[in-house]
């Protein structure tokens, strides 16, 4: 059967530390958590029952053992899940200092596993079949992800639903001059854009939301979704719906998770046939739950987890 949700990219273990207000060089306990934005996002529609695999590579290690042992815990198939020789599992270790300070430290050198996926890996018939496909901005950073992940669209043609997870790290890139042509070129081949307005601005050269929008419809897809931190998210379709919608009032203990609580959810969402509206507020409820929570793949939600907030926050409990 074809997958509901299959992403694309970076995998790695997240190292949290269990003390928050302080810096690494002072934290004595650290918790080990399943993490990589795409990876995460697939975690987080099966939370919501959805069929979800995640195309990637780890290296050959103990903590390639732990991402396919959690992913198979997580109910995410493993199938996809390559191994490369370049160089280890990564493992990124991260600050918390609520409520909007995250400092992130990436240990993926001389080039993570999840970068050397190749066109030849790929199986095109799963990519092209499955229901949302889901790909990242740090996949078109290097080679050979990037003729990959480039690949993977191309064959899939627009069928379905292909969403474009903005994802810019600038730390990743070689030329980072080079990140809005193959920004451009993917942008082609979506359907949906997610980013920041950071993200945004790489990808089209604005920067005010409905500007960044109007020009994510303008390369190409048919609903561009424009993340604002503190001012909400604006969601904008080709057929004229527009959603702006506040942020969900949350009491922050880690954000780094938010964002891939709401693409799975904007997955679940987009495959349920909710109108924009109905679709974003829930992503929005689900990234809140996230932001209150220390995990990443550990803190996504259940359906009726979101609904919940949902009625807390529209009054209705």
């Amino acid at each position: 059967m074809p997958f509901d949700v299959l992403t694309m990219g970076r995998v790695g273990v997240d190292v949290y530390p269990l003390q928050t207000g302080v810096g690494l060089a002072e934290v004595s306990t650290f918790g080990k958590y399943l993490g990589g934005s795409p990876t995460n996002v697939a975690v987080a529609a099966a939370r919501y029952g959805r069929r979800a695999s995640v195309i990637t590579k780890t290296g050959a290690d103990p903590f390639g053992d732990f991402v396919r042992t959690s992913l198979a815990g997580y109910g995410v198939d493993a199938s996809f899940v390559g191994t490369s020789d370049v160089a280890p599992t990564p493992v990124t270790f991260c600050e918390i200092f609520p409520p909007d300070d995250f400092p992130l430290y990436f240990y993926r050198l001389p080039k993570a596993p999840d970068l050397d996926i190749r066109p030849d890996d790929l199986d095109l018939d799963a990519v092209a079949a499955a229901r949302i496909f889901w790909m990242t901005g740090t996949g078109l950073s290097e080679e050979p992800s990037r003729s990959a992940t480039l690949a993977a669209l191309q064959h899939r043609a627009k069928q379905g639903t292909t969403v474009f997870d903005l994802d810019w790290r600038p730390m990743f890139w070689q030329d980072t001059s080079q990140a809005r042509v193959y920004y451009r070129e993917a942008l082609a081949h979506t359907t949906v854009a997610v980013g920041n307005l950071d993200e945004c601005e790489i990808a089209t050269g604005e920067r005010e939301p409905h500007a960044a929008a109007t020009a994510l419809l303008t390369a190409g897809v048919e609903l561009a979704v424009v993340k604002q931190g503190p001012k909400g998210v604006l969601a904008m379709d080709r057929d004229g719906a527009v959603a702006e919608l506040p942020p969900v009032p949350v009491d922050v203990v880690n954000g780094l998770g938010a964002g891939d609580a709401f693409g799975g959810a904007l997955c679940h969402g987009l495959l349920s046939g909710w109108d924009v509206a109905r679709t974003v507020s829930f992503a929005n409820a689900a990234g809140a739950l996230v932001a209150g929570r220390l995990a990443c793949s550990d803190a996504m939600p259940t359906a009726a987890e979101v609904e919940e907030k949902l009625r807390e926050v529209n009054g209705d409990v």
